[in-house]
């Protein structure tokens, strides 16, 4: 049977590999044999796609054992899509430690079940399996779809990317969330290598819980509004631009201050010296229905998310032992407090969804042989954060931070933005606020659109910008807005219905109909080539 095919063999070998001529192979076997070995190596790492061209070759047709046809599977990772998503699609772990990211969080579903097999090393060193009839094969485990959207994937990775080399920042995150249900269509976290390039080492949107500044302007107003001490029309003075609270000085970043400012300006202004001051006003003398409603916003809660390693937040009450005089107006702007970026989305997305807060999730369905075995809904944290007035004074607020507030270089959009900057001084656990006469700064932007029917929340946030140029507006807002524009062009269920539009006059004919469809903003010259191949 050898003599009888071992000329084909060498010639199949030759033809799939080309690392051999024929004669090379046909001269490695029958030496091998005539040696007396029982086994020779043919080639190692053959990928799958040939081993099974293999199995159809003479000798290593007739089954597994009979002919001696021996492999050994070798498990090996692949990034189809590279860095995308890298971190939050996880990785391997070292030192038996559980894998990180959604293979972390669903290993049990993904790793199947191991066979079992009994070997036998021979000469060479060749580990041979046994025949044996208690083999175990082993069970592929089961895919997982995710939420992540692959193209806003990469619009947001290019986009946080420009923006970081831009700055020279440390490091930054962008997170993307469907407002209804709470599903992530994109994730990025890239850090600031030794050589100047980025990459993903460290899931900052879930992980990092740090102080978030005046993103944390809106749910302390909030709180007020929800108890009725202030609404939208209410005024505050801001002095020339501080304010003293014992022997520290708040102060705004706009110097001689903005005179009187209505509740909804001081918002749009990102005024630090009038919402510190409304918020000592009501509260200096009762902190804790300030905290406790802060509570049941669910603002000191981990949101509870498939991926491991979500940052712990934290709302000091007036019983812990660092609460001060100066506590609660520093908690007012968003210090003295602590969120991680995804758990401030998720309070911006529950505003943007009429007051019920979801729970961001990572997975849509596990898949086995093809079949699903499990789907996954939105689940809700909270049915009401506060009233549907709140919500629309918030609502409110939102908006004219973009149309006349710290936001309206956003305002170039052919729809609505809603959103809140923030910059706030990053601490350093040993030197505090400011290391070698220098403050490390945080930019951040957190928003929806469109704001008249939401459809998707995003937050940026940027850490440490090597430049002067540091505030949220400048350095997180663009990244924001073109995200959101390409996520807008390439959405068309948050299109306005054209065939509702009024159609302009010399569009259409005496009958009404129209001459050609109606065309949305863009290149005349494109839309004129389209419009000609048609025929229109």
């Amino acid at each position: 049977m050898f003599n009888s095919n071992v000329d084909s063999l060498a010639f199949c070998l030759s033809k799939l590999f080309k690392d051999k001529t024929p004669r090379q192979f046909r001269r490695r076997l029958i030496t091998a044999r005539n040696e007396g070995a029982r086994y020779a190596l043919i080639q190692r790492n053959v990928d799958y796609i040939d081993m099974t061209r293999m199995k159809s070759f003479p000798l290593c047709k007739l089954g597994r054992y009979k002919s001696g046809f021996i492999y050994i599977q070798q498990n090996d990772r692949k990034h189809p899509f590279m860095e995308l998503a890298y971190r939050t699609i996880g990785k391997e772990s070292k030192n038996g430690k559980r894998p990180v990211g959604l293979e972390g969080a669903y290993d049990s579903y993904l790793r199947g079940e191991s066979g079992k097999r009994l070997m036998q090393k021979i000469s060479g060193g060749v580990w041979k399996p046994i025949n044996d009839e208690n083999e175990i094969e082993p069970k592929d485990g089961s895919d997982i779809i995710t939420t992540i959207d692959v193209t806003i994937q990469d619009v947001a990775e290019k986009e946080l990317e420009r923006q970081l080399i831009a700055n020279d920042s440390d490091h930054g995150c962008v997170v993307l969330m469907e407002v209804k249900t709470g599903q992530i269509k994109a994730i990025a976290n890239l850090k600031k290598s030794q050589t100047g390039g980025y990459y993903e080492s460290y899931n900052y949107a879930v992980g990092e819980s740090t102080e978030p500044g005046s993103t944390f302007k809106l749910p302390s107003l909030m709180v007020a509004m929800e108890d009725g001490f202030i609404d939208l029309t209410d005024s505050i003075h801001t002095e020339d631009g501080t304010t003293q609270f014992y022997d520290r000085t708040m102060r705004d970043s706009h110097k001689g201050g903005y005179g009187w400012l209505t509740v909804k300006k001081a918002f749009e202004k990102s005024s630090n010296v009038a919402v510190s001051k409304l918020i000592s006003k009501y509260y200096d003398k009762q902190p804790q229905k300030f905290v406790d409603r802060l509570y049941k916003m669910n603002l000191n809660d981990k949101l509870g998310l498939d991926i491991a390693g979500e940052g712990a937040p934290r709302i000091k009450t007036p019983s812990d032992k660092d609460w001060s005089g100066i506590t609660l107006p520093w908690m007012s702007i968003g210090y003295e407090v602590r969120q991680t970026p995804i758990q401030i989305l998720t309070f911006y997305n529950a505003v943007a969804n009429g007051g019920k807060m979801v729970k961001p999730y990572f997975v849509n369905e596990i898949v086995k042989r093809g079949r699903v075995a499990k789907s996954f809904k939105p689940i809700v944290l909270n049915e009401s954060i506060c009233s549907k007035q709140t919500i629309e004074m918030a609502q409110a607020m939102l908006e004219g931070v973009i149309e006349s507030g710290t936001g309206r270089n956003l305002n170039r959009s052919p729809f609505k933005i809603a959103g809140k900057t923030g910059t706030v001084q990053i601490a350093n656990t040993k030197y505090g606020y400011k290391y070698q006469g220098k403050y490390s700064y945080q930019a951040s932007f957190v928003g929806y659109f469109p704001a008249d029917n939401p459809k998707y929340s995003c937050i940026v946030v940027v850490n440490a910008p090597g430049k002067d140029v540091y505030y949220g507006n400048l350095v997180a807002g663009p990244i924001f807005k073109e995200i959101a524009d390409k996520v807008y062009a390439g959405s068309i269920d948050i299109h306005e219905d054209l065939s509702e539009r009024e159609q302009i006059s010399w569009n259409k004919r005496e009958d009404g109909t129209l001459t050609v469809p109606y065309a949305k903003y863009g290149s005349q010259n494109d839309l004129k080539e389209v419009c000609e191949s048609l025929d229109l």
